[in-house]
């Protein structure tokens, strides 16, 4: 006998064949989902964690198309004994969830999204997986159950195209979603040639409705809808500004019919196009200050250059791009965009030397491993020190001038990648110059002076061992200390050079110092190796405005002072994000990097 769970599928089935249906199926191009969705769990990937599915796509499109369909979610019932079209308030999707058993039977339960029209993307998915989850821990009430308008079930998941589900009372359709698949033609084809012919996976979409109040062309305009929906431009842009991705999402358009070897020459135009203005559409607004307009701009389109989303899964000719001679353009796209269009703009392409322009490309283009956890709870706890020591000496020292660092903690970690870089490749010291903004945070935090020293200074008492002291206020105070490596052996001598209130005054002064220290060591004429490294860092505006900064940065190539040249940065309080890792030596000369 049938008991529990069982016994009321039984009852539910018998009761659904009471309810006259009637199917419509629509088969609905995948392409654009399957990229789109590429590019939405990149971004999730590199950011905030997380995925989205297929089904979180088609859900949401059923959602929307409700709108322009409301009869879809009316359901049949008898009221006094006459039949009526129920209209809800709202619009309730039911996922149909399925749920392996102890036992091994399987169990399916379809739980509700209350007020689904009121959602956007990212709520829609919360509410979603909030209903999963509870449903795979057993945690769903009746509450959940209640209130179903219209369904969505999913057998694709389990390699079924098409399925034809029953219609349960209360509703008046449910939408089935076959599995993403080649025509069935084309499922013996090579890759390669899918991809030359231009075949893209298809979904076939059913709707199963109460025939009493929906009719056929009702429900096939409805799909008609979802399918022009999942192929638009405004539907993939309001998820896109929804889960805050700062690019313009892939485009469906009709392929290209031009020839391979065209398009050859546009992919090698599309990559110098990057090279020279990738840094247009970096993502430089981590305050998401515009969440309207995406990072774009026309040159950096491939559809510009006269390429689709048909060719991303096509070979090209490269030339050596990434020591490549053929790369699809979907992996050439993913080079160039993480090497120009992420947090930092990079341009470079104005410098005249070939050999320059050279060394920054394969840097700039080599991929990035994703530090490891250590290293990143090592990032996390150098900008919680910053923070921490910002907020101390605002609390504690209200009104007292201390040229805070709040907003741009992130020149911690990243003077501590440098230094720590140094070290590794075994080199003597690294001298500091820089202006009074988060002067004192890098004492602390990077130098090494004591806490209690620095904080005796803001209570005004001097040292005794000085018989009159410095007379200096505390930012201009220079002071040395050794840096040890967290995830390496090796120490390197790290200073911090004094700094009278004129804001670049020091820059001069560090190179002839550092090439003073390099003198002595005497270690650098012979293999071109000099073993102390400037790190002289700005504040924004100052290096546009002050003319020494210039004049500094022209010393670079003198006989006198070549050996000297900095590892420059400026900060500005805007930019909160901490640098990668870096796994290359510091050079004598350094590209200006804003951080």
């Amino acid at each position: 006998m049938l008991r529990g769970a069982a016994a009321a599928v039984v009852k539910n089935m018998s009761a659904s064949l009471e309810i006259p249906t009637a199917t419509s199926v629509r088969a609905i191009p995948a392409k654009l989902m399957i990229d789109n969705r590429i590019v939405i769990n990149n971004h999730l990937k590199r950011t905030r964690g997380g995925k989205i599915s297929f089904t979180h796509l088609l859900g949401y499109a059923i959602v929307q198309a409700i709108k322009d369909f409301p009869n879809m979610n009316r359901h049949f019932a008898e009221v006094d004994g006459k039949p009526v079209a129920i209209t809800p308030a709202h619009v309730n999707l039911g996922l149909a969830i399925d749920l392996p058993g102890k036992d091994g039977n399987r169990t399916l339960v379809v739980a509700a999204i209350k007020g689904c029209e009121a959602l956007g993307f990212g709520q829609f998915i919360a509410a979603y997986e909030d209903i999963v989850r509870r449903a795979r821990d057993g945690k769903l009430t009746a509450e959940d159950f209640s209130g179903v308008t219209i369904s969505l079930t999913n057998p694709g998941t389990i390699g079924t195209v098409h399925s034809v589900p029953r219609l349960m009372r209360g509703q008046g359709a449910i939408i089935g979603a076959g599995a993403l698949e080649y025509p069935a033609e084309f499922q013996g084809a090579s890759e390669e040639r899918i991809a030359d012919l231009g075949i893209g996976k298809h979904m076939t979409l059913t709707s199963t409705y109460d025939h009493r109040i929906i009719q056929g062309a009702e429900s096939g305009d409805f799909l008609r809808t979802v399918h022009q929906l999942l192929l638009s431009d405004d539907f993939f842009d309001d998820i896109f500004r929804e889960l805050g991705i700062p690019y313009e999402p892939v485009r469906w358009r009709i392929d290209n019919p031009d020839s391979i070897v065209d398009k050859n020459a546009r992919v090698l135009e599309l990559i110098a196009a990057y090279r020279n203005r990738g840094h247009l559409m970096a993502d430089t607004d981590p305050l998401r200050l515009d969440k309207t307009r995406f990072r774009s701009h026309p040159d950096l389109d491939v559809l510009s250059h006269g390429l689709t989303l048909w060719d991303l899964d096509r070979e090209f000719k490269v030339s050596g791009f990434q020591g490549q001679e053929y790369m699809k353009l979907r992996d050439v796209l993913s080079v160039l965009r993480d090497a120009y269009c992420r947090h930092a703009g990079v341009e470079y392409t104005h410098i005249l030397e070939p050999e320059q322009q050279k060394w920054l490309q394969e840097r700039i283009e080599a991929k990035h491993d994703k530090p490891t956890v250590a290293e990143q709870k090592y990032i996390l706890s150098k900008l919680n020190a910053a923070e921490a020591f910002e907020t101390f000496l605002a609390t504690k020292y209200v009104g007292q001038k201390r040229f805070s660092l709040e907003g741009a903690e992130g020149v911690i970690p990243m003077m501590d990648a440098v230094i720590d870089q140094s070290a590794e490749h075994g080199l003597d010291e690294v001298v500091i110059g820089m202006p009074h903004r988060g002067r004192l945070n890098v004492l602390a935090n990077i130098v090494g002076k004591p806490y209690s020293q620095i904080f005796t200074e803001f209570e005004g008492n001097l040292n005794p061992a000085l018989a009159h002291g410095s007379g200096d206020v505390k930012y201009h105070l220079g002071a040395s200390g050794t840096y040890i490596q967290m995830f390496g052996d090796n120490d390197i001598e790290v200073s911090l050079t004094a700094n009278p209130s004129h804001l670049e005054a020091v820059d001069p002064v560090l190179e002839g110092l550092v090439r003073a220290k390099q003198d002595l060591l005497d270690v650098g004429t012979d293999g071109g190796r000099f073993t102390v490294v400037p790190l002289m860092l700005h504040g924004d505006a100052a290096f546009a405005g002050q003319g020494v900064v210039a004049e500094t940065l022209n010393l670079a190539n003198l006989p006198a002072t070549a050996p000297a040249a900095p590892f420059t940065s400026w900060s500005t309080t805007r930019s909160v994000s901490p640098p990668r890792r870096s796994t290359r030596a510091p050079p004598s000369t350094a590209p200006i990097s804003r951080k």
